[in-house]
């Protein structure tokens, strides 16, 4: 393994931060994501076209740069530290992945272009808010009971009849820019018991109509930054991805998952980054004005634990781009020293009345709404410590039932 940043990904890091801090950093966050889009369009584009982010992973024959997970995670890192709200997670990360994997021919050639270009822009929407489950981060993927599993809620899908078309009804909530995206990319369980399945449709929204049935709601979201909507599906058209319904969605779902884990993990540790700096500076200034904050002594140990502790993420997220299979835990230690470090930083601004106390609660928010958003902590260790098999039979049936829905806090 070679630890060393090429000099195309360190270009890309340079780049982004000089960009993202023009245009205000953190500070401007919250206005860009109150836009109507959840985002700055023109940012996007400049991002999309000058920088090409949207199709880094993609390959070149429909419009990508066919790089890999370490770039996608330098952008995300970036972007991270910046609190950036842009469909780059959602579009890049999550649904682009699943076309290139699953679609047919057609579908790819028709999606993917457009999807590199940042033209269009697509959503991932899972039913039940279980992303981390559909992703394979924090529960097991057969059976599909996470898309409804063939019972009352989550989304349903039948044939529309001989056209081969399909008819979704129910909902999903929590769906990462579903009230902005071109397309979504909707999980749906079909069959009756001895067929029971989830597959995955399309969703177009990108017409000069919607589709007859379909509500989009953008939600009220703990962190700006990270618009959520809930959608809400009765009897609307839909394409079947891939060429038949016998694709199983599964296997795709899981490798995406542990690609998203790694820049994810990275997106965390760039927030905790520059959090835990904005905390850095602000007591070096209550130093230099000989301000008290208790014992600064006290403050400088608990800083440089956190250093260690983000340092640590940013290292396993990096690895995990290199061996995607320890994604899960990467981004377990990433969203915890996540949450320590902001915390810390809203602690050391609280009560000075100013503007980085406000980006220091954004970053906080950021914190709580990722843990909420694809953790908890302790399910993502959980999991993926009972996939590398680190518990054995016995300890795991001794084990069975402690901690939240009978999940093995580790």
């Amino acid at each position: 393994m070679d630890a060393a940043f090429t000099a195309e990904q360190d270009e890309i890091r340079r780049t982004l931060r000089e960009l993202l801090a023009a245009r205000g950093g953190p500070g401007g966050a919250g206005n860009a994501a109150a836009a109507p889009e959840g985002y700055d369009p023109a940012l996007w584009r400049l991002l999309s076209q000058d920088l090409g982010l949207p199709g880094l992973a993609l390959p070149k024959e429909y419009g990508g740069a066919g790089r890999g997970p370490a770039e996608l995670a330098v952008a995300l890192e970036e972007a991270g530290r910046a609190l950036l709200p842009s469909p780059l997670l959602a579009t890049a990360v999550l649904a682009a992945p699943l076309i290139l994997a699953l679609g047919s021919g057609e579908q790819r050639t028709g999606l993917l272009p457009g999807l590199a270009a940042g033209e269009l822009t697509a959503a991932l929407a899972v039913p039940g808010g279980s992303l981390p489950t559909a992703l394979g981060l924090t529960g097991d993927l057969t059976g599909g009971a996470w898309a409804g599993g063939g019972r009352a809620g989550g989304v349903q899908a039948r044939p529309a009849g001989g056209d081969g078309g399909w008819r979704l009804y129910g909902e999903a909530a929590q769906v990462l820019d579903g009230h902005s995206a071109g397309v979504l990319l909707v999980a749906a369980h079909t069959g009756g018991f001895p067929r029971s399945r989830t597959l995955l449709f399309l969703v177009r929204t990108d017409g000069p109509q919607p589709p007859a049935g379909l509500v989009r709601t953008r939600q009220t979201s703990l962190d700006v930054t990270r618009p959520l909507a809930r959608i809400q599906l009765r009897d609307t058209e839909a394409e079947l991805l891939g060429a038949d319904d016998t694709v199983d969605a599964t296997a795709a779902l899981a490798a995406t998952g542990r690609t998203a884990a790694v820049v994810l993990a990275a997106e965390a540790a760039g927030a905790a980054a520059s959090a835990l700096e904005r905390a850095v500076g602000h007591v070096g200034e209550c130093e230099r004005s000989g301000r008290a904050g208790g014992s600064f002594q006290a403050v400088q140990l608990r800083l440089a634990d956190l250093y260690v502790r983000v340092r640590s993420a940013r290292s396993a997220a990096y690895y995990a781009a290199w061996d995607p299979e320890s994604g899960g835990l990467a981004l377990a230690q990433a969203l915890e020293a996540l949450r320590m470090a902001t915390a810390e930083a809203v602690q050391l601004h609280g009560g000075t009345g100013d503007g980085r106390e406000d980006e220091a609660q954004l970053y906080f928010n950021r914190a709580a709404s990722d843990e909420l958003l694809l953790g908890p902590v302790h399910r993502l260790r959980d999991h993926a410590a009972q996939r590398a098999g680190l518990f054995g039979p016995e300890r795991q049936g001794s084990m069975a039932g402690r901690g939240p829905a009978g999940q093995v806090a580790v």
